[in-house]
This record gives structure tokens, sequence and C-alpha cells, in this order.
């Protein structure tokens, strides 16, 4: 008994010895399993049952101020090849090659990289994606080619804006323009996500749902102040321009002088977005705010409201104009080396007389003339909301000869870009005070909400509310009976200054011998400024003033912009101030001539002036002695009225507007003596 018992015993204890090995051999093997070969057993089952993705969200949006899409992103698909379980390399570069439009070296190339991954063609079409999908499934090649899931860009409206907008690259990055500048907000999102898949790497279960329809947390929505309509309608205008006048290069900014938002912004040359590796990088680049010129006459605007400012002249204040003045040595003469003899001030600006800005710089002084500029923004950059602004050069005062005052007050030894002369006009339009310019209206969250708002910037007043009157009054005769006549618009009232301006040789040794940058800088309508506008044309063959073909443009523009805003005409035409305009196609692009007419505008005269410059009635006996007026510029049937006015005989030649006259203007002559006037278109 006690034998058998000491036997059970025994086996309990070997059992129980067994089991707790048993024990000891699983907690072992399971730590062994769990803790040294864990993540490696993880990763096996997670290859079997599905794998890691690249989750892209699509890159914001970039709409115009009315909410049109310019640039949206769409999902497509992006083919890579996994080298290592490549069997026969040379087969799958034969099948592969024209369904990439690649070449079979190209690909066996991406081949020999080696490693697991290696991209073959991003961001492909649908009907590539769709061809090469068939492909892998007829010819068994799921082991080494698979897709992923990558944002495109698309531009629909293909080169309208493309100098704003600029491109992304092939990792969606914003290389120019705003997509560029605000890269960080628009940029989208990549994230890892780990779907389950079928033994055909189909997404099943949740996965499904989990792997489209991802937005992103940053990729916002960006509104600019461009109006795409105001935006065609440039682009259309500077493409006639480009075909009338073959220039190098036209840039216009149409800005809204109220509230400092750009409305149009475009250069030609441009190129498509969609293809900007089709083009130099050259055109790639916003001349609005990285090209930098010597403004030439467009500039007199701020010398003329410096001189009002510090009451230097008067509107009827009265200039000799000799043709010509001598400072430290250099010449400096009139647009057409003529003397305009007795003028006004008023006559000065609005016939663009080098002669009479030349001396009211001088009187200005050059601490004086610097600090105008400055009032207006030159020599600094806008800020504006895009990369690659130039600030522009000016003179230190203390570094100035009286020929470099005389020179910049007319335009010259200065360096400015096209958004600089804007936003100064638009200060001229805004009562004297200058605004921050922007091009972004808006920045909208993913969710719709919004992250940000411009606001208008007031950064200071330039001139006072009675002078900035007195200089719309000037600028508007400049657009009505002076040099910029082609810029009017039939029934509104439109003001400005024209620029012809030398170009300085690459190497920056001088003046190029023949060539100019042609320009028109105004705002119109004068009554309730809407739109500044400058149009300037860089090199042009042929007529290179800017008041005979920048003009034009300018007024093709504010017309159609005038119209498109419902902007109602401000005038009624009279029968007896119709003006007939001989240029062939400036009206209704038909060829055939077309009519303009205005209303004289008036310059507002202090009263202390008042009887100083009374225009005194003309002798009525037949030995009376008249001053022979300036017709340059007039129409024929002005002309005839003045000349009948005073008592001169009239003769004619040609058609359109007055270009010379047998008399100078300021000669004292006999009542009755005849006076040839020629008229050219």
């Amino acid at each position: 008994m006690n034998k058998s018992r000491l036997k059970l015993q025994l086996n309990i204890t070997r059992l129980v010895a067994v089991m707790l090995a048993a024990i000891l051999i699983i907690i072992f093997r399971y730590g062994w399993l769990q803790l040294v070969q864990g993540t490696e057993l993880s990763e096996r089952m997670r290859f079997q049952v599905g794998q890691d993705y690249l989750v892209q969200s699509p890159r914001g949006a970039i709409l115009d101020r009315n909410g049109r899409e310019l640039a949206a992103s769409t999902m497509t698909k992006s083919l890579f090849v996994d080298p290592n379980h490549v069997e026969h390399k040379e087969q799958l570069a034969k099948d592969l090659a024209p369904l990439v439009r690649k070449t079979e070296e190209e690909i066996l190339k991406d081949i020999e990289i080696g490693g697991g991954f290696v991209w073959v063609k991003r961001r492909l079409e649908q009907s590539e994606y769709e061809a090469i999908r068939a492909m892998i499934r007829e010819k068994g090649y799921t082991v080494c080619l698979g897709f992923r899931d990558e944002a495109k860009r698309y531009y629909p409206n293909d080169v309208l804006a493309a100098n704003v907008l600029g491109f992304v690259g092939t990792d969606d990055k914003g290389l120019d323009g705003i997509e560029q500048a605000f890269d960080k907000y628009i940029k989208g999102e990549v994230t890892e996500s780990f779907l389950y898949t079928d033994t055909h790497d189909r997404p099943i279960l949740e996965s499904i749902f989990d792997r489209h329809g991802y937005q992103g947390d940053r990729c916002k929505t960006i509104q600019l102040t461009i109006d795409s309509a105001i935006q065609f309608i440039v682009e259309q205008e500077l493409d006639r321009a480009m075909a009338e006048n073959d220039p190098v290069a036209i840039t216009c900014v149409a800005m809204d002088p109220k509230t400092g938002e750009i409305l149009a912004m475009a250069n030609r040359p441009s190129y498509n977005p969609n293809r900007f590796w089709d083009y130099e990088p050259e055109i790639w680049k916003n001349r609005a705010v990285s090209f930098v010129y010597e403004p030439g006459s467009t500039f007199k605007t701020v010398t003329a409201g410096a001189a009002l400012q510090e009451g230097i002249v008067t509107p009827n204040q009265i200039f000799v104009d000799p043709g010509y003045v001598m400072v430290s040595g250099m010449r400096i003469q009139n647009w057409n080396g003529a003397s305009f003899g007795t003028v006004t001030f008023a006559d000065v600006v609005k016939q663009s007389l080098n002669t009479g800005f030349a001396l009211i710089g001088l009187e200005l002084g050059g601490e004086k003339l610097v600090k105008y500029a400055h009032l207006f923004g030159f020599g600094d950059v806008t800020g504006i909301e895009l990369p690659g602004e130039e600030a522009g050069l000016l003179y230190s005062p203390d570094e100035m000869v009286e020929s470099d005052i005389a020179t910049m007050a007319i335009g010259q030894s200065i360096a400015v870009t096209p958004l600089q002369l804007v936003r100064a006009m638009s200060a001229v339009a805004n009562d004297g005070v200058l605004l921050k310019p922007h091009i972004v209206k808006s920045i909208k969250n993913a969710n719709g909400s919004t992250y940000s708002e411009t606001q208008i910037e007031p950064v200071r007043k330039t001139i006072d509310p009675a002078t900035d009157k007195t200089l719309v009054g000037l600028l508007e005769q400049v657009v009505a009976t002076g040099g910029g006549q082609k810029a009017k618009v039939r029934g509104y009232r439109v003001a400005g200054k024209t620029g012809t301006a030398q170009k300085i040789r690459e190497d920056g040794t001088g003046y190029a011998e023949g060539r100019y940058i042609a320009s028109f800088l105004g705002f119109g309508p004068v009554d309730n400024p809407k739109i500044t506008l400058l149009v300037t044309i860089d090199d042009p063959s042929g007529v290179f003033y800017g008041g005979q073909i920048a003009a034009p443009v300018a007024s093709r523009i504010f017309a159609q912009v005038f119209r498109y805003m419902r902007i109602e005409p401000s005038e009624t035409p009279a029968d007896d101030e119709e003006e007939i305009s001989a240029d062939v196609g400036e009206g209704d692009g038909t060829g055939t001539s077309s009519i303009q007419t205005y209303a004289p505008p008036k310059v507002e005269i202090p009263e202390s002036e008042k009887n100083e410059n009374e225009e005194i009635p003309a002798d009525s006996s037949e030995n009376a002695e008249i001053v022979v007026p300036d017709f340059y510029g007039k129409s024929i049937r002005e002309s005839a009225r003045i000349a009948n006015n005073i008592g001169l005989k009239f003769e004619t030649s040609g058609s359109g507007f007055a270009s010379s006259q047998s008399i100078s203007p300021g000669a004292v002559v006999p009542r009755g003596t005849i006076i040839k006037i020629t008229f050219s278109p």
C-alpha cells in the first residue's frame, strides 16, 4: 500500500515537473516571439494582410475676386516600379515604354537604380493610367509595378494671369507667383495610412472609406483681388498691341485706387503654366514687380504734385520755353526739340515740356524732389503679396548735382517698377492718400471658414487734398487736349500722363540708341475713380511715343472696363465738341474712323490768381497785334474756332490732330495773318 502511494506521488511529481517545464518553455517561447521577434513578425503579418499607403490631399485652389477658379488640383495616379521584384526587365521596358511615352532605355535606367521603389512616371493622364493598369493585369506585373495617388495642378484658363499665379513643380511645391508666395498655406498634406487589402492589393473593409476624400487641414483656398473678366480684357488688348507694335514686351497693371486692390496684372510675352517647362525662365518673371526702368514723363506727375504742394508754381503761372536748357553742361530739350514760347504751367504739364519740368525740379531742389518721390512710394518695395519684387533706385539728395536734379524731374536718373507707378498715380486719384497694394483678398480654411481677410491699408498722405484736386485737373487736360488725347474715352473723364523713356543699355553704360519704353499712366472716371491703369510698351518697332501707341491701348481697356463695371457716362457730348479721329482701327476695331467726344475740363484756379490771368478779348481793329496760340494736339474744328476767335486766317493740310504750325506759339503778329497748320494721325 505504501509502495503504491509512493509510486503515485512520484508520478504526480514527474507530471507536475513536465507541466512546469512545458509552461516554462511556452513562456520562454512566447517571450521570445513577443520581445525578440515581435516587430519582425508584426511587419510580416501586415505585409500579408495589407500595405502602407501615402495619402495626399489636393492643393488648395486659387480663385479670382468673384470665386472663379484660376488654379485647381485633382487627384491622379503616379506609376512606380519595384526593381527588386522585376524578373524580365527588358520585356517590362518593352511593354511599358509606349504607354508612358518614354524610351526602353529610360525605363531600364529606372530599374537599374535598384531598391524597392523608383518613380517611372508621375501624375498620369487618365487614359495613360487605364492603359497601364490593363497591361499590368494582362502581363502579370502586379508584383513589380504599382500606383500611388498624387495631386496634379491645373490652370483652367491656360495663359490668363500666368505671371501672377506661377506654377507648381513635381513635388507639389510652388515655384513662382502666388503658388510660391503662399505655398505653406495651400500645399497639400501627405499622410501615411495602412490599408487592408485582398490578394490583388485592393482595399477591403473600412480601408475603402479611409483612402479617399481626405482634404487635409493645411490646404487653404486663396482668393485674389484679380477680376478674371478685367484680366481677360487687359490680356486681349496686350495681344493686339503686341501684333501692332512688335515690342520686346508689354506690361499692364490695373488697380482700384480707393482700396489698393489689383484688378489685373499682365505681361506679354507670357506662358501656359500647365506646360511651364516649354518656356524660357525669363518669361516666367512678373515684370510688373520685377522689371526696373526709367519711367520718363509719367514721373512728371510726382514733380508737378511736389511743385504745387510747395507753392513753387500755380496752374496759370507763365513760363517762357526756349526749347532747351543747359544744366551742368547737359542739354535738356523738349521731346520734339522745338520751343513752345510763352506757356502756362498747365501747358507745361499738358505738352510734357522737359524744359519747364527741369527748371521746376531745380527750384524744388534735390532734397525735396527725393522727399516727394519717397512720399509717393518710390525707392521702397510696395509689400504686395508676390515674390521677386524690386525696390527701384533713387538718388541720395546729398549726392545729387544740378543735372541729376533736372533729369530726375523729367523721369530720368531714377529706376521704378510698373507697380510703384500705378500706386503713385492711385494716390493722386485717392485725394493724395497712398495705399498699400494687395493682390490677395482673403484666405479660406479647408472647412470654408475665413483664415484671414485683407483690409485697406493707408500708408501716408502725399499731398494735400486741395493740391491733389488741382493736379487732377492738370492731368485731365493732358488727356482732354494734350499729349494723351488718344487715351480719351467718349463720355468719360480720364486723367493721365504719357511717357516715352530711352532704354538704358544692358551693361548700364548710357542709353541704347533708338530704343524706348512707351507708356501711359492714368485713371478714370475722374469724378469717381474706379481704376488706375498703366500700359508700358518696351522697345516697340516703328512709332515709339507713349501718346501714340500706349494711350490707345489704355483707351480701349478703359472703355471696356467702364462698360463691364456698369459705370454711367458722366458727360453728354455736344455737337460742336465732336472730334473726328483719323486713326484707322482705333475705334470699333473695324478699320473705320471713329468719333470721340469730350467736354474740356476746367482747372481750379485760386481766387487770388483769377484777375491776373483773365483772357483779354482780341482787338477788332485791322492794325491790332495778337499772340499766336499753341495749336499742338488740337483737332481741325477746335483749331479753326480758336483762330477765328482771335483774328487769324487759317489754312490746313492733312487730318487728325495738329502736329506743327507755320508760326511759332507766342509770336506776335498782325490781325488777319495767315497761319498754316499741319494735321496728322
